[in-house]
């Protein structure tokens, strides 16, 4: 699970990597932290890994506990991944590349990717996109065959629409 707002636990980022993981190597934790563009701004703590990250993170910027509780979500390789708004606390660069890696572990690893967004450019990463109103399914649409700025394209126009109809 990827949270709006990131939630860490005290303790220090390895912990919060590693947390519930059975099994899990630290190169597999390294991978993820990579991934997910964490690895470079964890190794330039003075205690790397093994820093503390204060109470629900406070230590961290809020780019930064982003990237490790997405790390932390991917460290498994999950069958299913939930993220609500994942890239709300990230710049635009960092969200580009968690969006990336998101729908690399769609496309590689099988992971299915159950994301709510109110961000066209977010949703235009995926390969399927419903569109509530009040509770209720109003549309979908299927990316199929079409590039991301196309796709991206057809979302903001049915947004738009969407905002005629009210």
């Amino acid at each position: 699970y990827v949270a709006q707002e990131p939630v860490l636990f005290s303790g220090t980022i390895r912990e919060n990597l590693m947390y519930g993981r059975v099994g899990c190597t630290k190169e597999e934790m390294v991978e993820a932290a990579k991934l997910v563009d964490a690895d470079g701004f964890i190794r330039s703590f003075p205690n790397g890994y093994d820093t503390h990250v204060g109470e629900l993170g406070t230590s961290l910027s809020g780019g930064q506990k982003q990237r490790v509780a997405s790390a932390r979500a991917l460290v498994t390789n999950p069958e299913l991944i939930l993220a609500d708004e994942p890239t709300g606390a990230l710049d635009s660069n960092s969200a580009t590349e968690l969006l990336k890696t998101l729908k690399e572990a769609n496309e590689e690893l099988h992971t299915t990717i159950l994301m709510v967004t109110h961000d066209a450019y977010a949703a235009s990463f995926a390969n399927r996109i419903l569109i509530f109103k009040d509770g209720s399914i109003i549309r979908e649409l299927l990316k199929q065959d079409a590039d991301r700025r196309t796709f991206y394209e057809t979302i903001a126009q049915e947004v738009a629409k969407l905002d005629t109809e009210r």
